[in-house]
């Protein structure tokens, strides 16, 4: 691959965690904003500091409720792997290519995944979290940091999201963006990236 630098969204691209956190969130729109039947996909690929701020005035009795609910799910949920996706991981860092995971969850979250899988943070260079995005998706400002840590321009590296705000970061950033179709259709996916990809077995480094 020629870029020096791959850049990885978590959920939905890594691990299909997806489902999961539709259905809770899904849930808690249904008790805090039932006239908004599309609160879940709305919120998708944003920090939860993001989400906090928005519907739930930062710091309020009722944010502090959905934070302790959401701790409480992470620490009992499943972390399935995509299909195909560390393998690919494996072969870039192979070739001489960097990898980072660059991901709007929190470091708390992390933690509950690195138990569940303690060799993930071994397959990466780095691993950026919500802590260091500076403003949330669809914002691009998590790509062009993760880029500049490594002392690259965001243009010459490629980003591997699922999210419409994660891949409107990417492409904000002036990265290559490589749409993963895990919950989005090929065909839903396609006006938001340069590339789609249906499957990381099918993939090829050139």
């Amino acid at each position: 691959m020629k870029f020096p630098l791959v850049l990885f969204d978590l959920d939905g691209v890594l691990i299909h965690t997806e489902p999961a956190y539709t259905a809770f969130w899904a849930e808690i729109g249904r008790e805090y904003f039932p006239e908004n039947p599309d609160f879940a996909p709305a919120i998708k690929g944003h920090s939860l500091t993001d989400i906090l701020h928005t519907y739930f005035n930062g710091a309020d009795s009722k944010a502090d409720e959905v934070v302790a609910r959401l701790s409480a799910f992470q620490r009992q949920m499943d972390f399935p792997l995509i299909p195909g996706a560390l393998e690919f991981v494996g072969q870039l860092r192979a070739q001489g290519v960097r990898t980072a995971v660059v991901t709007s969850s929190d470091r708390q979250k992390m933690e509950h995944l690195y138990e569940a899988i303690p060799s993930f943070p071994t397959l990466f260079d780095r691993i950026f979290t919500a802590e260091d995005a500076g403003r949330s998706k669809p914002a691009p400002d998590c790509y062009l940091r993760a880029a500049a840590a490594f002392g690259l321009e965001a243009s010459a590296c490629a980003v591997f999201e699922d999210s419409p705000s994660g891949l409107e970061a990417a492409r904000r950033s002036g990265a290559r963006v490589y749409g993963v179709a895990t919950d989005l259709s090929p065909e839903e996916i396609r006006p938001l990236c340069d590339e789609v990809v249906e499957d990381f077995r099918l993939v090829h480094l050139d």
